[in-house]
């Protein structure tokens, strides 16, 4: 069994990967691409713990995770509010202009809706914020745009268009920390 590791869902870069980062800096995070995977893994023994976000201040429950960790059977050890800044990032060179689609978790497209509108941007879904901040970069499809966390741009090679993309100036997330119950 792993020891000293913290499961998250989402890619490196995410909201998720930066609360473990901050919360748990002396756990090794561990990505993975579902809330399931995630939890699974702390279940398995092979994660001592789970950090998971469950409900955000601007559109309520984020699921499947609340549901997932209500019939996890795992203890919820701790809890914590973190703001939630979401940017637009593009491939190197893009400009407002050129940008057609935003792409993000539907959490963070719900927290955005209003200012996504107001741009004319089409929101596509995506399993992570970070997620689709690498599929951006991947493609350098100047028409895409990504809405993540400020250090994904760094991670993925992207450029940031604009900042607090987020209708709300005081966006957060709640987590839970999971655990088994001799965690």
């Amino acid at each position: 069994m792993a020891r000293g590791c913290v499961a998250y869902q989402g890619a490196p870069g995410s909201f998720s990967h930066e609360a473990c980062a901050v919360l748990r800096p002396w756990d090794e995070p561990v990505g993975h691409e579902t809330f399931a995977q995630a939890i699974d893994a702390v279940r398995q023994g092979e994660c001592d713990c789970a950090l998971i976000p469950v409900e955000n201040s601007r559109i309520g429950t984020v699921q499947p995770a609340s549901d997932l960790v209500a019939a996890s059977g795992l203890k919820v050890l701790a809890e914590v509010w973190r703001p939630i800044r979401l940017a637009l990032m593009v491939p190197e060179g893009a400009r407002l202009s050129d940008i057609r689609t935003v792409e993000s978790h539907p959490a963070a497209l719900g927290q955005c809706t209003g200012t996504l509108a107001d741009l004319g941007l089409k929101s596509v879904e995506a399993y992570d914020t970070a997620g689709a901040a690498r599929a951006v970069a991947e493609a350098g499809d100047t028409s895409r745009g990504a809405l993540a966390p400020t250090g994904a741009a760094e991670i993925y090679g992207l450029s940031i268009l604009r900042n607090d993309m987020q209708d709300s100036a005081d966006n957060r997330t709640r987590f839970v920390l999971l655990g088994r119950e001799s965690a």
